[in-house]
């Protein structure tokens, strides 16, 4: 076995470590404060907009964020709430006599937390702008457009932020680094998996294709349930498409997940007339994030075998991790499609 294989398969029990907190994670992962609150704001008569305002919740408790209009903003309606199983969605209509661009909207409470506030505004005209705000700057002034500099760093972002938050994704190119045994073998499966996440990212968002998001995250959690499988073959000594050339299992099933990031991706919502710029940032992001990881994962594999011979079983023992945590993501949204 070479050099390049040991240092792959030596990193099982750090990736056995990852799958048992991914699984501490499904329970709560949905209520976890790192979740984004989501402020949307469309026109839709002359100063009137329509407000949309959606904020985590964390062990069955509210986030405490409150929106606090500047001066010009006056309320009209009186906000109607509805608490979903993750979220508390409040609806209301503000009036801004002077229009809304240059008005200030500030999170009170945001600073004493971890989270950040997506807000997408739609004017009149339809400009849409999408910022993300952050703790350590808790207030957004409306703007009439953005840059083009800041399209891309909000994107970019929301990018990095996604894929490092999607625990499904980063468990899926956890478990192909456990079938991939040279490193040639490792860039050439990352890289179909990119292509193929990119592919269907940019097909679906720009709406050539259109898939129901409920099969889609189905078809995700089991594709991860599937690499577990073979994982366990390899481990007994069979083969299959996945062990001989997972790069082309990557590339199909990164097709997949790419359906997922469009997901995550439309909630953010585009900005009219830098779609495309937009839509290239949020991939950028998406690969940063997904490389760090796998640089991440890399490190931590060549301190392990510094440290310890991590014996055999613990890759079987890590592949079963894995397939519980999915099989158990599968039933979930089963179950979530259905009802």
């Amino acid at each position: 076995m070479s050099r390049a294989a040991r240092s792959c398969r030596a990193g099982a029990g750090l990736l056995l470590a990852f799958a048992i907190s991914i699984l501490a994670m499904t329970v709560a992962v949905s209520a976890h404060e790192v979740r984004p609150a989501y402020l949307q704001i469309d026109q839709i008569g002359q100063n009137r907009f329509s407000v949309l305002w959606r904020t985590p919740l964390l062990s069955g408790m509210r986030l405490p964020v409150l929106l606090q209009y500047s001066e010009g903003i006056k309320p009209v309606t009186e906000p109607s709430e509805r608490q979903l199983s993750d979220s508390i969605v409040e609806r209301s209509m503000i009036e801004a006599p002077g229009d809304l661009p240059g008005e200030r909207i500030t999170f009170v409470g945001l600073q004493a937390t971890i989270t950040d506030v997506m807000v997408r505004v739609k004017l009149e005209d339809g400009i849409v702008s999408t910022t993300l705000v952050r703790p350590s700057q808790p207030w957004i002034e409306i703007q009439a457009r953005q840059s083009a500099l800041q399209v891309v760093k909000v994107f970019v972002v929301s990018g990095i932020e996604h894929i490092l938050f999607g625990f499904d994704h980063l468990l899926f190119v956890a478990a192909l680094m456990l079938i991939v045994r040279r490193w040639g073998m490792l860039l050439k499966t990352v890289t179909a998996f990119t292509v193929a996440h990119s592919i269907t990212l940019t097909c679906a968002t720009l709406g050539w294709v259109d898939l129901p998001s409920g099969p889609v995250e189905v078809m995700i959690a089991f594709s991860i349930v599937l690499v577990g499988a073979e994982i366990i073959r390899m481990e007994r000594g069979g083969t299959s498409l996945a062990i001989e050339w997972p790069w082309i299992v990557a590339f199909f099933f990164g097709l997949l997940h790419g359906f997922g990031f469009a997901g995550a991706l439309a909630d953010f919502g585009l900005p009219q007339g830098d779609i495309p710029l937009a839509l290239f940032s949020f991939n950028v992001g998406v690969e940063l994030g997904q490389l760090m990881f796998t640089a991440a994962i890399l490190l931590a594999v060549s301190a392990l075998r510094r440290i310890v011979d991590v014996p055999r079983s613990a890759i079987v023992a890590s592949a079963y991790a894995i397939g519980i945590v999915a099989a158990f993501w599968t039933v979930e949204r089963l179950h979530s499609t259905f009802t």
